[in-house]
């Protein structure tokens, strides 16, 4: 019987679930602003993790929040190495993940052609 999930599924919600607790507890970086870690990708060999983050501001916010990111990227792989025993450690990639916005402004539009149609309907 197959496992359900690969190595890399797993590994990836431990590193998200870690992150989390390593930035809320540990990093105390100023332009680091309120960021919530969505999402892990690892590469079939572990050796690569693409971090998807958001952050509460606007577009400054996201800017100087990656630069802390990087700042504090090796931090982070030094104190994931040894909260998880990962004999490779993968380097950390910080993406901003922005389909929260995206689905804000579709949401928008959907609404806005709603109110349309039903100005429209109300005319005739």
């Amino acid at each position: 019987m197959p496992r359900e999930f690969s190595r890399s599924l797993r590994v990836g919600e431990q590193i998200r679930r870690e992150l989390a607790v390593l930035l809320r507890s540990e990093i105390k970086d100023p332009g680091m602003g309120l960021i919530t870690v969505g999402d892990v990708e690892l590469s079939n060999d572990l050796s690569h993790a693409r971090v998807y983050f958001t952050v509460m501001g606007d577009e400054s916010a996201v800017g100087t929040t990656r630069a802390a990111l990087a700042r504090a990227s090796g931090f982070l792989r030094r104190a994931l190495g040894k909260r998880m025993r990962l004999r490779i450690v993968p380097e950390l990639q910080f993406v901003f993940d922005d389909s929260e916005l995206r689905g804000a402004r579709v949401d928008a539009l959907i609404e806005q052609a709603r109110r349309a149609d039903r100005e429209r309907g109300s005319e005739d």
